[in-house]
């Protein structure tokens, strides 16, 4: 149960929900309800599938180039950190929908780079490879679901969201999640770095 509520914590505010919701908003401020449900659930779908892919070969993707969990614990926390450091600034690249089909941005760039960053990838790499038992792995990767679907639910209800919240509450909101990242980034650099000097 420890594993599945710290994993579910983690993985929800390193996908930063706030920030990807302000971006959702914005990318769909002209679509309906119903399209905007449907865009959601695209997007859930699609970040599910690519964490569980990302958390499951992690390990085997280590292998392959050689890396040391050290190593990349310590790429990913400062990847990590340059996120926390534009939530909080406020300056991240919003997408733009332009004349496209609404549901062609499911997977780019709502999915892939706005949900699942290179800091969360580098994260989801480095959790495959710790977990020590199958046991672990399934309960860490319910976790992950579990956070997702939260997300999911967010965007699903983004127009409630935006009622009561608005524009200013969003980026408020996005400025705090960039400070926990900020902290949690520090975290997982100082493990690769006592890990590697073997403290």
């Amino acid at each position: 149960m420890e594993i599945f509520i710290s994993t579910f914590l983690k993985m929800f505010f390193i996908m930063t929900p706030f920030f990807v919701l302000s971006v959702f908003l914005t990318v769909t401020h002209d679509a309906t309800s119903k399209e905007r449900k449907a865009l959601a659930i695209k997007v859930t779908t699609s970040v599910i599938v690519m964490s569980l892919v990302l958390l499951f070969f992690g390990k085997h993707i280590f292998e392959i180039f050689g890396i040391t969990l050290d190593a990349f614990r310590i790429g990913a926390g400062a990847l990590l950190f340059l996120t926390a450091v534009e939530l909080v600034r406020g300056n991240k690249d919003t997408a733009k929908v332009g004349d496209k089909d609404i549901l062609q941005l499911a997977v780019v760039p709502l999915a892939i780079p706005v949900t699942i960053g290179p800091g969360t990838i580098g994260i989801l790499l480095v959790m495959g490879a710790t977990f020590e038992n199958t046991s672990s792995m399934l309960m860490g990767s319910l976790a992950l679901v579990c956070a997702v679907l939260v997300i999911g639910v967010m965007l699903y209800t983004s127009s409630v969201f935006e009622r009561l919240m608005g524009k200013q509450g969003l980026l408020v909101i996005s400025k705090i999640t960039g400070l926990f990242l900020a902290a949690l980034s520090a975290q997982i650099v100082f493990t690769g770095i006592k890990g590697f000097l073997e403290l």
